[in-house]
């Protein structure tokens, strides 16, 4: 896993960055860290509900056993 970072920039209204440095201040990190640390748990969020996704779909093509036997074939169940 490849460690290195890189620097983003980003634009806020002064309200919101007076705002984000008061509560960077007082989870004693910085406006950096805390934006980092947002956006690392918003990125696993999204890549636990894609795995949640595509488990459910290939449960989904695999289809239920409902305990039932077919008798007839659909040529038979569509006949006119």
């Amino acid at each position: 896993m490849n460690t290195s970072k890189q620097n983003v920039t980003i634009s806020l209204t002064r309200q919101t960055l007076q705002k984000v440095r008061v509560l960077a201040a007082r989870r004693g990190s910085s406006i950096s860290g805390l934006l980092a640390e947002q956006v690392e748990i918003l990125v696993g969020e999204e890549e636990a509900y894609e795995r949640a996704q595509r488990q459910a779909m290939a449960l989904l093509d695999q289809g239920f056993h409902m305990g039932g036997v077919i008798r007839a074939s659909r040529d038979q169940l569509h006949e006119r």
